[in-house]
């Protein structure tokens, strides 16, 4: 049965579990401004009842630092710290369990179908992990969706089907319920091994984690949105952490029109940000882009929007608060999403080449 299988894990952690008692992260963690976690993504895909494929991934936060070889049966540590502090017999203990519950996972989840209400074709995503805030005991989740939408989640000690999921999600709990000592070793798992997992990934990858990279900025025109209007584009790349702000601005007055895209990683694991400014062509003098960043210093980086030269081929490079620095169009680096860029841009450090 698949609901054996967390006592299995028990058995096989009991040999080579550390003795580390779950952390509670300090002060000495100071980049951590808000909730670090882990967690363990599972996607099982089930076309009919003689194929399914699963996939299976680790995360620290949103940068994937595990995933699963289906072919070998084996983790994949994506970062030279994935191990965290586990022990080698530990980990191997964990490998064999993973092997065995993705092996059987699709055997009971289709010797249940009918008795759920499962339809082919369908797709099932569990997400396992814990959480820590700074300065403060861990938190833990187990969640579970049925073709994309939330299904179940276990809490309290207990599985809860999700608001609207209905009576199957309501069927699948009630079973799952009935196993209450499978249901106090899943606590554990959650409780205990998850967090001095989360802890020692902190530990080990610090040096990776806590590094401050300055960004870099540059201001462009992008496509017109009518006539008359101008679409004013700040672009920030090349920064770590992940936190920043990014605002345009009329001296020291924010821009409620200020449109910001999503932060997006860099090959070289450093962020990228694009922000832009729809605005009439005869108020665009006198309008920054302005980026605070930890690596900074408290020292904002402001990039002055130029009218007269957008299309600069000056390409001396300036300090952060001098206005005018430019490039010509072929000589600025590539960055993800961005398609024109025709004005100036300003360099914090050296080149870099994004992806």
């Amino acid at each position: 049965m698949l609901l054996l299988l967390p006592l299995l894990f028990k058995v096989l952690l009991c040999h080579g579990a550390s003795k580390v008692a779950p952390q509670v992260l300090g002060p000495r963690h100071s980049a951590a401004e808000e909730p670090l976690s882990f967690h363990v993504l599972q996607i099982s895909s089930f076309a009919n009842r003689s194929w399914t494929h699963t996939q299976g991934s680790g995360w620290l936060g949103e940068l994937q630092t595990h995933g699963w070889d289906s072919v070998l049966g084996t983790i994949r540590f994506l970062k030279p710290w994935s191990q965290g502090n586990f022990s080698k017999e530990e980990l191997k203990n964990i490998q064999a369990f993973l092997r065995l519950y993705i092996h059987s996972f699709p055997r009971e989840v289709q010797a249940f179908a009918n008795q759920f209400q499962f339809q082919y074709p369908f797709e099932l995503q569990v997400s396992f992990g814990c959480l820590i805030h700074p300065g403060k005991a861990s938190e833990s989740f187990l969640n579970g969706a049925y073709q994309g939408s939330d299904f179940l989640s276990f809490q309290e000690n207990s599985w809860k089907p999700s608001p609207g999921a209905g009576s199957r999600a309501q069927n699948v709990c009630k079973v799952l319920n009935h196993y209450k000592f499978i249901k106090e070793i899943i606590q554990s798992l959650l409780s205990d091994t998850c967090p001095r997992f989360l802890a020692g990934l902190l530990e080990a990858g610090k040096s990776e984690l806590q590094r401050q990279v300055k960004p870099e900025a540059w201001v462009s025109k992008g496509p017109s949105p009518g006539p008359g209007r101008l679409l004013l584009m700040c672009h920030v790349s090349g920064f770590h952490p992940k936190p920043v702000w990014v605002m345009w601005m009329r001296g020291e007055q924010k821009q409620p029109g200020t449109q910001q895209g999503d932060v997006l990683p860099n090959a070289d694991g450093t962020w990228y940000l694009q922000v832009t400014l729809d605005v009439a062509a005869g108020e665009a003098a006198g309008l920054s882009c302005r980026v605070k960043h930890s690596s900074l210093g408290g020292q904002d980086l402001i990039i002055h929007w130029d009218p007269i030269f957008p299309h600069s081929s000056n390409q001396n490079l300036f300090s952060a608060h001098v206005s005018h620095p430019a490039f010509p169009q072929e000589s600025i680096p590539k960055t993800p999403g961005v398609q024109d860029i025709s004005s100036a841009w300003h360099r914090s450090g050296g080149p870099k080449t994004d992806s």
